[in-house]
C-alpha cells in the first residue's frame, strides 16, 4: 500500500479506537451525573439529526474542495468540541452545553466521512481499491471491539472526563494523518449547491444497480433497525443477560473481521454479485434468536451473518469507487449514508410498537424475511447481477514538496 493510504489507516484506526473511549465515556458521564436515560437519548439525537441535516452539504463540499482539507477541518473541530466535553464533565453538568458540543462534533463529521470516500481512490491503484477498503474494514471492525473495552477499563480507573480526553487526542491525530498526505484531488468550476446536489443525484439515478441498492439498503436498514433493538431483549431476558450479550457482540465482531479477511483474498470478476448473495447470510443470524434460540445458534450466526455483511460492504463500497465519477464521489457517498441514517432510527422507533402488538419472535421472523428480500431482490437488477470491477484509477496531483 502507498504511504498516502498508511497514514490514512492510521489515522482512521486511532479516530475508530477513539470513538469506543467516548461511547462509554457519555453513557456513564450522563447516567452518574443524574442525567439518565432521559438525557442520553436527547444528547444521541442530537448526533443522530445533525447528521442527518448536514450529510448532504457535507457530499458537496466534499466533491468542491480538497478532501484532505475537508478532512483536516474536520478533525480540528471534532477535537475542539470533544474537549470542550471533557473540560465539562471535570465541573458541573449542563445538558444544553451537552448538546451543542455533541451538535459540533457530529456536523464537523458529517463533513469527514464524504470527503474520506472522494479521497481513498486517489490514494491506492484501481487494482487495489478492494484490499483497501477491505483493510479499513478490519480495522473498523477491530477498533470497534477493542475501543468500548480498553474505553470502560479507562473510564473506570480515571473517570468519564478521561475517555472523552482520549477521544480528542485521536481526532488530533487523525487531523496530522490527513495533513502529511501528499495527493489532491482535480477540482473543476463550482455550480449553486442545490445544483450540484441534484447532479448527485442524477448521478444515482443514471445507473440501475445504484439507486436500487440505495432503496433496497433503505429497506434494509429499517429492518435492521427493529432487530437490532429486539435481539437485545431477547439476548437478556432468554439467553443468559450480560455474559450471552458480551459473546455475542465478540462473535459479531469476529464475523465481521472474517469478512472483510475475505474481501480483501476474494476477487470475483462481479464483486458487486457476491456481495449481495453475501448479504444472505444476514437472516441467518436474526432468524437464529428465534429458531432455535439458543446461545450457541446465535454466536454461530452472528459470526456467519456478520461475516457476508463485511464482505458486502467491501463490495459496495469497491463499486461505487469503481463506477462513479471521482468528481462526484462525495455527494454520492452523502445520499449513500443519509438512506442509512434516516431508516436505521426509523426501525428503532417501530420495533416496540410493532413487538407489542405481534410479539418479539414474530417481528424478528417477519424482519428476517425482509432483510432476505431487500438482498435477493437486487439480484433481479440487470447492472447488480452483470457489474464487472473496472481498472481506470483517477489521477491524483501530487502537491509540491
Amino acid at each position: 500500500m502507498t504511504r498516502d493510504f498508511r497514514l490514512l489507516a492510521t489515522g482512521q484506526a486511532l479516530s475508530w479506537l477513539g470513538n469506543g473511549f467516548q461511547t462509554v465515556a457519555l453513557a456513564v458521564a450522563v447516567v452518574t451525573t443524574g442525567g439518565g436515560a432521559r438525557d442520553l437519548g436527547l444528547v444521541m439525537a442530537s448526533s443522530v439529526t445533525t447528521l442527518l441535516i448536514c450529510t448532504l452539504f457535507g457530499g458537496v463540499w466534499a466533491d468542491r474542495l480538497q478532501p484532505r482539507h475537508v478532512m483536516v477541518w474536520s478533525d480540528l473541530i471534532r477535537f475542539a468540541a470533544t474537549a470542550g466535553i471533557a473540560l465539562m464533565f471535570t465541573g458541573s453538568y449542563h445538558l444544553g452545553l451537552l448538546c451543542a458540543l455533541t451538535v459540533v462534533s457530529a456536523a464537523a463529521g458529517s463533513f469527514f466521512s464524504p470527503a474520506m470516500t472522494a479521497l481513498k481512490p486517489l490514494l491506492v491503484p484501481a487494482d487495489r481499491r478492494q484490499s483497501a477498503n477491505a483493510t479499513l474494514s478490519m480495522l473498523q471492525t477491530g477498533c470497534g471491539i477493542a475501543g468500548p473495552t480498553l474505553g470502560g477499563v479507562t473510564v473506570a480507573a480515571f473517570g468519564a472526563p478521561a475517555g472523552f480526553a482520549v477521544n480528542a487526542v485521536s481526532f488530533l491525530l487523525s487531523l496530522v494523518a490527513a495533513a502529511m498526505m501528499r495527493v489532491r484531488a482535480e477540482r473543476g468550476t463550482r455550480e449553486p449547491f442545490i445544483a450540484e446536489l441534484a447532479a448527485g443525484w442524477k448521478e444515482i439515478r443514471s445507473r440501475d444497480w445504484l439507486i436500487g441498492g440505495l432503496f433496497g439498503a433503505t429497506v434494509y436498514h429499517i429492518a435492521n433497525g427493529m432487530i437490532l433493538v429486539l435481539v437485545q431483549v431477547v439476548a437478556i431476558e432468554r439467553l443468559g443477560g450480560a455474559h450471552a450479550f458480551g459473546l455475542i457482540a465478540a462473535a459479531e465482531g469476529l464475523g465481521g473481521f472474517l469478512g472483510a479477511a475475505l474481501g480483501m483474498r476474494l476477487r470475483p470478476h462481479k464483486l458487486l454479485r457476491a456481495g449481495w448473495l453475501a448479504l444472505l447470510l444476514m437472516p441467518l443470524w436474526a432468524f437464529a434468536y428465534v429458531w432455535p434460540g439458543v446461545l450457541w445458534a446465535v454466536l454461530a450466526g452472528a459470526v456467519i451473518g456478520y461475516a457476508g455483511l463485511l464482505f458486502y460492504d467491501v463490495a459496495w463500497e469497491t463499486a461505487i469507487q469503481d463506477n462513479v465519477p471521482h468528481q462526484m464521489l462525495g455527494r454520492v457517498a452523502s445520499w449513500d449514508y443519509v438512506a442509512s441514517f434516516l431508516a436505521m432510527p426509523v426501525g428503532n422507533a417501530l420495533a416496540g410498537p410493532l413487538s407489542d402488538r405481534f410479539g418479539i419472535d414474530q417481528v424478528v421472523t417477519g424482519c428476517a424475511a425482509v432483510l432476505f428480500v431487500a438482498g435477493a431482490s437486487q439480484l433481479l437488477i440487470p447492472g447488480a447481477r452483470n457489474l464487472t470491477r473496472a481498472t481506470h484509477t483517477p489521477t491524483p496531483v501530487p502537491v509540491p514538496a
